[in-house]
């Protein structure tokens, strides 16, 4: 069954990947983007692609621009929630305004873009949102405090969003990527520069070693695509769906330290019942 998707980011990464995959499957992509370049670059690579201008952090054109994009082109079945960016900075280092601008982008562009279109699939009782967050969403590394500090806020704001919008018959999934040959670590990602050396022990090898990875991770996008394209076929899709065996391994792994943890300090945790 043809489907319309909506994708922001479309121009690049997990976007461009899932937006290329659609089109082939016989889909009807809107995609958006931010500049005169991206919109060319786009338009040549996938010549079948509609396009509209948004930035996510212009939070009053949100809703204007998706009423337009659904005049022009037609009701949305399909939005996947894909634009944002990473953050990479030891915690102390990192200015304020770095997260400020983080948290704006991934997540609260994400959620006004999804507000934007939660009343529309209510009254239609129709529709499937795929928030992309990622394994950081779920686990945590040193190093990239503002990036899981957004995506851990997506992937909660995702949680209570499918809870809200099931009655309606709309699905809501949060995508948790691992490590994938994307821009994400390489031309995409703002760094803070170094400047306490109690960290450099610490940290310089993991941003070493992030830099050397870029480009050589085991995902495939393409691959991603193909996964998200199965997903939007699901009757009873699941809360968050990991992409990635890095991913399984990494959050499988929390998953058993937590609960560890949580058996070891039952007691005390139940020593405050009144």
């Amino acid at each position: 069954m043809t489907k319309r998707f909506f994708i922001t980011g479309a121009n690049s990464g997990f976007g461009f990947a899932i937006a290329k995959a659609a089109l082939a499957a016989g889909h009807d992509v809107i995609g958006t983007v931010r500049s005169d370049q991206a919109h060319d670059k786009l338009k040549a690579e996938l010549p079948d692609i509609r396009m509209v201008r948004l930035n996510v952090t212009d939070f009053d054109a949100i809703p204007k621009t998706v009423a337009r994009a659904e005049d022009d082109f037609g009701p949305v079945d399909v939005l996947i929630n894909n634009a944002g960016y990473g953050h990479e900075g030891v915690l102390e280092e990192s200015p304020m305004d770095e997260l400020k601008r983080q948290f704006d982008v991934n997540v609260f562009g994400a959620t006004a873009v999804a507000k934007a279109f939660l009343p529309r699939f209510r009254e239609r009782r129709a529709g499937f949102i795929v928030n992309v967050t990622s394994m950081g969403g779920l686990i945590t590394m040193p190093g990239i405090a503002y990036y899981c500090g957004s995506k851990f806020a997506l992937q909660g704001i995702s949680e209570v969003m499918r809870a809200e919008m099931a009655p309606f018959g709309v699905h809501v999934t949060a995508l948790c990527p691992g490590s994938f040959r994307t821009d994400w670590a390489g031309r995409s990602m703002v760094r803070t520069d170094r400047s306490i050396s109690d960290y450099d022990s610490l940290f310089e090898p993991i941003r070493q070693a992030r830099r050397e990875k870029s480009g050589k991770q085991l995902g495939d996008p393409d691959k991603l695509a193909a996964a998200v394209l199965e997903l939007i076929k699901m009757d009873n899709p699941p809360t968050q769906l990991l992409m990635g065996s890095d991913a399984y391994q990494l959050v499988t792994d929390k998953l058993t330290r937590m609960k560890e943890e949580i058996t070891r300090y039952k007691d005390l945790t139940t020593s405050t019942d009144g």
